[in-house]
C-alpha cells in the first residue's frame, strides 16, 4: 500500500504559477514511476508529467517547457511546478505511483485501476 497525499492547489489567474505537492513514502520513488495527472470536469483524466525511478522526468507534449516535476528526497515530497497556467487547465490534480516506465505513462496514460492514487488537489485558473 502506498499512501499519497496532495496539497498546494489553489486559485490563480491565467499566466500565473502554482506548485502542488504530494507526500509519498520514500520507498515509492524506488519502486514506482511517480506521476501527476489531472482531470477537468466532464473530461478524461490525462497525464501531466512523470518521474522515473532513476529520476528522469517525462512530460506530455503540451506541458513541456511550462511544467516541471521534481522531488525532495529528504522530505519524500513530489512537486509539480506549473507556470503560465491557462484557464483550460482548471482541474483536479492527482499524484500517482504507477508500475510503468515514464515514457509509457506520458504517451499512453494509465488507468486508475493500476498503481496508487491520491485524493487530488484542486487547481482553478481564471481568465
Amino acid at each position: 500500500q502506498v499512501r499519497l497525499v496532495e496539497s498546494g492547489g489553489g486559485s490563480v489567474q491565467a499566466g500565473g504559477s502554482l506548485r502542488p505537492s504530494c507526500e509519498a513514502p520514500g520507498y515509492a520513488y524506488s519502486t514506482y514511476t511517480m506521476a501527476w495527472f489531472r482531470q477537468a470536469p466532464g473530461k478524461e483524466r490525462e497525464v501531466a508529467a512523470a518521474l522515473d525511478k532513476d529520476g528522469s522526468a517525462r512530460y506530455a507534449d503540451s506541458r513541456k517547457g511550462r511544467f516541471t516535476i521534481s522531488k525532495d528526497s529528504d522530505k519524500n515530497i513530489l512537486y509539480l511546478q506549473m507556470n503560465s497556467l491557462k484557464p483550460g487547465e482548471t482541474a483536479m490534480y492527482y499524484c500517482a505511483a504507477v508500475p510503468f516506465d515514464g515514457d509509457l505513462v506520458v504517451t499512453a496514460g494509465v488507468s486508475e485501476a493500476f498503481g496508487y492514487w491520491g485524493q487530488g488537489t484542486q487547481v482553478t485558473v481564471s481568465s
